[in-house]
């Protein structure tokens, strides 16, 4: 998006791994890469093409070998761990494939999560959880527990969790995995509708139906990004709160 400054910038990033303390693997070989505000980025490649070691670095999850990370114009890469944390739980948004929901807690405690690592006051923030329950369609699920929601539900509740910081970037790993064709479609549009709103989307896929959603597509291979393909989608409407 021309005139806006990056959020994200990474320079020369190398991830090198050692494996049972003799054979290194080179999972990152110098990457290179800028995102900014209110982009939708997916990134693609096959098993061993450094996509994932590449979600780690980006979700502060990991530190790169060599180079540097700039989020939201902290250097993360040079962290401690405890800052690295720190900074991951107010930075970035996680919705991960297997919803990583607590199971002994309701929707609406499972929202605030991250608040409660955050070291925030959970009753100052009871209003705009159930906000962001609403606005994903759970406004009347909010005392249910995971094991009484759907699939779909579970990973509205992993959406609604992932905002409750108002995050620079919401990160999705493989968001649709575990549902099925109508449910997953339903959770792609509330992702879409959340970038249409402003909010920055890294979405990691394998699925070529998944990524034509983004507005960036980059292909991964070998430790590198091998192409990226700058997309157009077709614009949806915003979707209902039924799951």
């Amino acid at each position: 998006m021309p005139g806006e400054s990056a959020i994200i910038r990474i320079e020369g990033v190398e991830k090198r791994y050692v494996l049972g303390g003799e054979v290194e693997v080179l999972a990152l070989r110098g990457v290179d890469l800028e995102v900014t505000a209110g982009s939708y980025l997916a990134i693609m490649g096959p098993s061993g093409s450094g996509k994932s070691t590449m979600l780690n670095i980006l979700g502060c999850l990991d530190r790169p070998t060599a180079g540097r990370y700039w989020l939201g114009g902290e250097d993360v890469s040079r962290m401690s761990d405890d800052a690295l944390s720190e900074a991951r739980g107010r930075r970035i948004g996680f919705i991960f494939q297997s919803y990583n929901l607590i199971a002994q807690l309701t929707v609406l405690e499972n929202i605030q999560v991250p608040l409660f690592y955050q070291g925030k006051d959970l009753r100052h923030f009871e209003a705009r959880c159930a906000e962001l329950a609403e606005m994903v369609g759970l406004s009347d699920r909010l005392h249910h527990r995971p094991n009484q929601l759907s699939g779909g539900q579970q990973q509205r509740v992993a959406i609604a969790r992932s905002l409750v910081n108002d995050p620079l970037m919401i990160l999705a790993d493989e968001p649709t995995g575990n549902l099925d064709s109508k449910t997953g479609q339903e959770v792609l549009e509330l992702i879409d509708r959340l970038n249409r709103a402003g909010k920055t989307i890294i979405l990691v896929t394998h699925d070529d139906r998944v990524a034509s959603r983004a507005h960036r597509i980059l292909h991964m291979k070998d430790g590198l990004i091998d192409r990226e393909v700058l997309n157009r989608p077709v614009p949806t409407n915003a979707i209902g709160s039924s799951s």
